[in-house]
């Protein structure tokens, strides 16, 4: 995916599908994430209510400006499970999505041709049932400025529809946390600095 990302999108709600091929049953089942662990809690709580399905393939991409991708095939034949389920996440852009794909095995073996289009079918049975939703990304900063900068600073953040999240005061003045855009962090770093003179600070989660 090239280029800078001002967005992302992912399922709104879980969602689920079955698909059926020479009589191996396939239940499909996808989670929004927000984190590798919560996509762990999600494949573990299948693996307990489906204890006795033969296999529990799964896939899922996490992150929004980073995003860290895994797969497992969970016993079927290397590549014929988690990496089609992955795929499907793929074909739909999506990221902080978990795609939990189980097997009942029918008695006629599928061969590894089969196995991929089975498992690729699954996954999108459940994606084609999910709502897709888009979300804008957001950079956090803390905006340090005067007392009397109050009105200017006010309509800057109008302008660039920037979110309040936090405010504060000292003896020098304001200290606004506020959630610019991605798509306006540029314009918006250099009319604050040099139009407005004030400091601005990117906020990372180390600061949190």
């Amino acid at each position: 995916m090239g280029g800078l990302i001002f967005s992302y999108k992912t399922i709104a709600a879980s969602s689920s599908g079955i698909f059926t091929e020479k009589r191996s049953k396939f239940i499909s089942f996808a989670f929004p994430i927000s984190s590798e662990e919560e996509a762990a809690m999600h494949i573990e709580a299948i693996r307990k209510e489906y204890y006795d399905a033969r296999h529990v393939c799964w896939a899922y991409v996490c992150g929004e400006k980073s995003r860290v991708e895994r797969l497992n095939d969970d016993g079927e034949p290397s590549s014929t499970a988690g990496k089609p389920i992955l795929g499907q996440i793929h074909s739909k852009e999506l990221t902080n999505t978990l795609v939990v794909v189980i097997r009942y095995f029918g008695g006629v073996k599928l061969g590894t041709g089969g196995l991929i289009q089975a498992y690729k079918a699954a996954a999108l049975e459940a994606l084609d049932a999910a709502e897709i939703v888009e979300h804008e990304l957001l950079t956090r900063y803390v905006l340090e400025f005067d007392f009397d900068y109050i009105n200017p600073v006010m309509m800057l953040l109008r302008n660039y529809g920037a979110i309040t999240i936090d405010s504060d005061t000292d003896v020098n003045g304001y200290i606004w946390t506020v959630d610019v855009y991605d798509r306006d962090v540029e314009r918006f770093e250099q009319e604050a600095e040099t139009l407005y003179k004030l400091s601005v600070k990117k906020k990372t989660e180390e600061d949190e």
